[in-house]
């Protein structure tokens, strides 16, 4: 048992505790509060310090697509078809991969882990908490936790300009409907297809489907193809969603959205309309979402820094951190273990030297399910 005491506790439940204590047993959060009792509890001093609720990313390639490693550890695209739903991130996952002692130490506890976006349909993704250099068995929360697909740019790029499908946006759309439909019929079919699997999966509901989409016509094409075969869809990225915006509340509760990286240059042509922004006028229309780095695009320990830039730029404090806490863990379905700091829920905690609003904060500590996963040297 350990109690986290003399700190001001942002709970990302709807309120905050000035001055306060948690108590955390067998891996969860037993009490909150400014009168708990201590006896045979480890006593963690916050001295004045905050406590949030581990931070989220919903949307990485950590494991998959190491930093430092060039083409060896480059295992998120297997570009050899621009078709492969039945691959699956757990399978290239490295857990000894750097990028995930860089996201220990920036207090995240929970990760996404994707397959790249180069193929219409990329495979299986996976959801799991962030405890480096240890098997997959311990930190695994999801094997199968959704289905990656890509609409727009990448995918043409990869595979047209060798002369191959898709060569054109219409072309992505088309490739990306037909799986469906294939999928369907696979229904009637006797012998086993593990590329169907996953397909058919997404179209029973299943699994949701996540679809990388940048440009406001790519998203809007994703909501087309939703609509056409009743997806649980989430859409990646978002760029261009503070264009259509009044389109995006429409969906409000139905689909997903996460937004990001915004912390980096244009690097294609989709993202010549990035944005902090984009975090507001959503906001400001009641429409929910997530915030991501799409590490390695944006080192994962930037995450934080991605909360602080959309605040500094209109985002209501309160909202950026939900959106890297309890609405990334809603996009993630984990709301119920994870995202805030609730009795009952995972022990997943950051404690911080002071705000963590202020580029002067840092981590003191991060724990995943009680566990202390990172101190900071003193």
């Amino acid at each position: 048992m350990k109690v986290i005491k003399n700190v001001t506790i942002m709970t990302s439940a709807g309120k905050t505790i000035p001055s306060g204590s948690v108590k955390v047993e067998h891996g969860t959060i037993h009490e909150i509060g400014d009168d708990i009792n201590e006896v045979g509890c480890e006593i963690i001093d916050g001295k004045g310090g905050v406590l949030t609720p581990g931070l989220i990313d919903p949307h990485t390639h950590l494991g998959i697509d190491e930093e430092g490693y060039g083409w060896e550890g480059a295992d998120f695209n297997e570009t050899s078809s621009p078709v492969t739903p039945h691959m699956r991130a757990i399978d290239g996952i490295n857990p000894w991969d750097r990028g995930l002692l860089d996201a220990s130490e920036a207090g995240i506890t929970t990760v996404h882990v994707l397959p790249g976006s180069a193929n219409v349909v990329g495979g299986v993704t996976t959801v799991m908490n962030v405890l480096p250099r240890r098997p997959l068995s311990e930190s695994v929360i999801r094997v199968e936790a959704g289905l990656k697909c890509a609409l727009g740019e990448n995918p043409k790029a990869i595979h047209g300009k060798n002369g191959k499908a898709p060569v054109t946006r219409m072309g992505v759309a088309a490739m990306l409907r037909e799986q469906f439909v294939k999928a369907e019929n696979y229904r009637q079919q006797s012998e086993r297809d593990i590329r169907m699997e996953p397909l058919l999966k997404a179209l029973d509901g299943e699994i949701p489907v996540f679809i990388h989409a940048h440009r406001a016509d790519d998203i809007l094409t994703a909501l087309r193809i939703k609509e056409e075969f009743g997806l649980d869809l989430h859409i990646e990225h978002v760029t261009e969603g503070h264009l259509i915006v009044d389109e995006l509340r429409k969906y409000s509760g139905d689909v997903a959205f996460t937004i990001g990286p915004t912390l980096s240059n244009r690097s294609k042509v989709e993202l010549g309309n990035i944005s902090w922004e984009t975090y507001k006028e959503l906001a400001d229309h009641e429409v929910p979402f997530a915030m991501t780095t799409d590490h390695p695009v944006v080192p994962i320990s930037h995450l934080r820094t991605s909360m602080i830039q959309a605040a500094a730029h209109g985002l209501d404090k309160q909202k950026a951190l939900d959106a890297i806490t309890i609405e990334a863990a809603k996009n993630l379905d984990v709301s119920d273990a994870k995202g805030s700091i609730e009795p009952g829920k995972d022990a997943d905690l950051v404690l911080w030297s002071g705000d963590p609003f202020d580029y002067s904060s840092g981590v003191l500590q991060t724990f995943v399910k009680g566990d202390r996963v990172f101190q900071k040297n003193t």
